[in-house]
């Protein structure tokens, strides 16, 4: 039922831009596996492998901190309509902080120089492995529309209330890995 894939297809790139929702999974050694949800509108991708998305601001920034001790990220995307399957891009990757030249770069080739509120790094995967599975177990599911909370959440805090947020909630991990997210100044 698995397919290897050597790179990211035309195929898995169409599937890809139909996607609502992808999964991003990372650990470090010692460390708790995390696996955060993440909206498709600020994924990119870059060639045939590699990808990018935007990362924003929340309570927790595991996949920056497991970046940082270890580089191991997958990308999971599956088909909650439509033909079933689904598609993981296994790899390396790295954070590019926001205000960084590398960052900005990013943000200009890969996302029209569009910033969504609350954005914090970019995180790009040098894809090492691209696999399909069947996806039969998946369930269907409508979808109905982006969340604006996150959105008006960020407008809220405005930039000093997001920096802040970040010292508080995003400096570590949940196992005390620095994230690297916040000035240590």
């Amino acid at each position: 039922m698995a397919k290897v894939l050597p790179s990211i297809d035309a195929a898995c790139r169409a599937f890809i831009a139909r996607q609502r929702i992808f999964f991003a999974a990372s650990a470090a050694p010692g460390s708790r596996v995390n696996v955060s949800p993440h909206g498709t509108a600020c994924f990119a991708v870059l060639d045939e492998t590699t990808v990018a998305f935007l990362d924003r601001t929340g309570s927790g920034a595991e996949t920056a901190a497991h970046l940082r001790a270890d580089g191991r990220l997958t990308l999971m995307f599956c088909a909650f309509d439509g033909p079933p399957n689904i598609l993981r891009l296994y790899g390396r990757g790295e954070s590019f902080l926001r205000g960084g030249a590398a960052y900005r770069e990013l943000l200009a080739t890969a996302f029209g120089g569009v910033e969504p509120a609350g954005a914090r790094q970019i995180v790009r995967l040098h894809v090492e492995r691209v696999q399909t599975s069947c996806g039969y177990g998946v369930p269907c599911f409508d979808y109905r529309g982006p969340r604006p909370s996150l959105d008006n959440w960020s407008r809220e805090k405005g930039e000093a209330g997001l920096e802040a947020y970040r010292r508080e909630k995003n400096a570590v991990s949940i196992d005390g890995l620095p994230t690297g997210l916040v000035d240590s100044a």
